[in-house]
């Protein structure tokens, strides 16, 4: 006789173990950010590797293994497994970190998610991962947590006080960027799911805009993990050249940094290519980034309501509309906790409250983005990645991104 364990949905397991870990904060526990910075080996030595800061990494894996251990529990996942498989995780995931934390990867923009992917593609691909290990990993649940506490850095009241421009940009990039980029992808016949999450990568804010929707529409990780790397190969040279293009023509800083904050994809390459420009140019393509970024919660909602209404489940009749249930059981719920965090964070926290833990949630929600890349990784067959069938995604990946940065410098040249 079998018995049924009772598990919770995904989406409200991140709610919870989301909020938990505001609240953990908000109460007093903060956890000191581990150093990764370096630059050269005495650096890396002297500062990565000491010993007081292995032991703040060493608590900090702690807390997310607790948490990550509460998740796999609510959600009905082997603890066991889960015990022998983060902690490989989270290794492969600092040793992201610390390579990003070089002075020259700086210089370039080049984040650690980047190379928490490149890591697990390596270890997934060259060493044979038992099938129960593979099934340990939670992509998903890490991606949303880091999409919840991504809430807690987007206040609505810095950006209204920084001006409407950046929001009326933000607005009109976002819509014309995405209808025309599901269009192209519509017009060579890519794969739905695919298609989603590329527009919303191109136009909205890159990595996250993609974790975002393919929660919305339920995607399949490995297709989520194309359409990053397709973004985060693109950001690099955005960054470097787009600066140089400006400068070229003469752009103003203003217009120059409008470009760059709706064009570049990435939040860290945004600051990376501002600070080239200068500081003018910084501030308002950070403004436009966050303002991009404020409308993610409601772009992942849409496109919920969206896929629920064209995509019936099987056997349903493609004439009748889906019902207020229906709707319900398809919406994204990490997003309830991304817009929580906001409100709270904008309306509720003191902002000497905010200021005192925001390093330490801005820490922890990189972290947890770091670990589902690296998961990720794992997961992904590098072959299936970069097949023939690829082809057409990053055609039309690359078209959707061209129009971006076209269309965007003409809004930036209007209204800047």
């Amino acid at each position: 006789m079998s018995t049924k364990k009772l598990t919770l949905h995904e989406d409200w397991a991140v709610v919870i173990l989301g909020s938990l870990i505001i609240l953990l904060s908000i109460s007093g526990l903060i956890l000191t950010v581990p150093v990764f910075g370096w630059s050269n080996p005495d650096q890396l030595f002297n500062n990565v590797f000491k010993a007081a800061n292995l032991a703040v990494i060493g608590i900090q894996f702690l807390l997310v293994f607790v948490i990550a251990g509460l998740g796999a529990l609510l959600v009905g996942k082997p603890v066991k497994n889960f015990v022998v498989m983060f902690p490989l995780v989270y290794v492969l995931t600092i040793i992201a970190l610390i390579i990003a934390g070089n002075k020259q990867v700086k210089y370039y923009g080049l984040e650690a998610v980047i190379f928490s992917l490149v890591i697990g593609l390596i270890i997934g691909n060259f060493f044979k991962l038992p099938e129960w290990l593979r099934a340990a990993l939670s992509t998903e649940l890490y991606v949303k947590i880091g999409l919840v506490l991504l809430g807690t850095s987007v206040i609505f009241s810095d950006i209204l006080k920084a001006g409407s421009l950046g929001l009326i940009q933000a607005l009109l990039v976002v819509t014309s960027v995405w209808y025309f980029a599901f269009w192209v992808c519509k017009k060579l016949k890519v794969d739905d799911e695919i298609a989603m999450m590329i527009s919303s990568a191109v136009s909205i804010c890159g990595v996250s805009a993609a974790i975002a929707t393919a929660g919305a529409i339920k995607g399949d990780s490995k297709k989520l993990s194309y359409v990053i790397s397709m973004v985060l190969i693109t950001a690099v040279p955005m960054m470097i050249f787009m600066p140089m293009i400006a400068h070229y023509f003469h752009f103003s800083q203003e217009v120059t940094g409008a470009w760059l904050g709706g064009s570049i994809d990435t939040t860290g390459a945004v600051v990376a290519s501002g600070s080239l420009v200068g500081e003018v140019a910084l501030k308002i393509s950070t403004i436009v980034k966050f303002s991009q970024n404020v409308l993610l919660g409601l772009a992942a909602f849409a496109i919920s309501i969206y896929w629920t209404y064209t995509k019936h489940p099987a056997g349903s009749d493609p004439d009748k509309k889906p019902t207020l249930k229906v709707i319900w059981e398809r919406f994204p719920k990490f997003v309830l906790g991304f817009i929580g965090a906001s409100l709270l964070f904008s309306f509720f926290i003191s902002p000497e409250t905010g200021a005192h833990i925001k390093d330490s949630l801005k820490n922890l929600q990189g972290l947890w983005f770091a670990l589902a890349f690296t998961s990720i990784g794992l997961e992904t067959n590098f072959a299936e990645l970069f097949s023939e069938n690829s082809k057409k995604p990053l055609y039309a990946f690359l078209i959707a991104q061209t129009f971006n940065i076209f269309i965007t410098l003409a809004i930036a040249f209007v209204l800047f």
